[in-house]
């Protein structure tokens, strides 16, 4: 069926973009650590890391939808189309948000930061909830999906959980970028990049472990 082809494509599409995207920001910011690369090119390594890391921030916030779309497609669950169209509009109205967010970086917005931190935490409660209620047989839902379901909520969990470690990226690449105390701007730069590398290489497994689900869909 068309409209299952399209859907399955669509949602493949996001895990691509979204370990490809993860993949392409943690190579580039290696440059922002490198001795012998000039500030200037720091500084443009790190608008690429930005521009690159919307892959996956956008990849995201359309996986639920395009999850949710499929499964019903499918038949995996039947929660109904009205409820997915539901999905799909805040999902729409999310991305959005974190674009908006993106592209008026300069000028941020406190309101919705606050509504993308809400529907972050939303996120990882509202599946873990799902999930657990799956397991002990509250709601029919696969095995494969509610596996699904925690893998999402981790990596949203572990995004809210590197936002925190790279807090204090974003003063020191602004000393860089302003010939400050480099030396001390650099040293801080390298510290919050190796204690946040691991926890997207987390994120990584998760992505992996949430594909083989979808492509396994045991029903244990």
């Amino acid at each position: 069926m068309l409209t299952t082809a399209i859907l399955s494509l669509l949602h493949v599409l996001v895990f691509v973009y979204w370990l490809g995207g993860d993949l392409g920001a943690f190579y580039a910011s290696r440059y922002l650590t490198k001795p012998d690369v000039s500030r200037d090119r720091r500084m443009l390594a790190a608008t690429m890391v930005g521009d690159v890391d919307m892959a996956p921030r956008t990849a995201l916030i359309l996986a639920l939808p395009t999850g949710l779309a499929l499964a019903e497609a499918k038949g995996w669950i039947t929660i109904g189309w009205p409820f997915v169209a539901v999905v799909v509009l805040v999902s729409a109205a999310w991305l959005a948000i974190a674009w908006q967010r993106h592209l008026n970086h300069g000028a941020p917005n406190p309101m919705l930061q606050n509504v993308d931190m809400g529907l972050r935490w939303a996120l990882v409660g509202g599946l873990s909830s799902a999930a657990v209620a799956g397991a002990v047989g509250l709601i029919d839902l696969p095995t494969f999906l509610a596996v699904k379901f925690v893998a999402l909520a981790g990596c949203v969990l572990m995004g809210l959980i590197i936002r925190r470690t790279l807090t204090p990226l974003f003063p020191a690449l602004g000393a860089l970028a302003g010939g400050g105390d480099t030396a001390a701007a650099e040293a801080t730069i390298a510290q919050t990049l190796i204690r946040a590398r691991p926890q997207v290489k987390v994120i990584w497994t998760l992505l992996l472990i949430a594909a083989l689900f979808g492509l396994w869909t045991p029903s244990l």
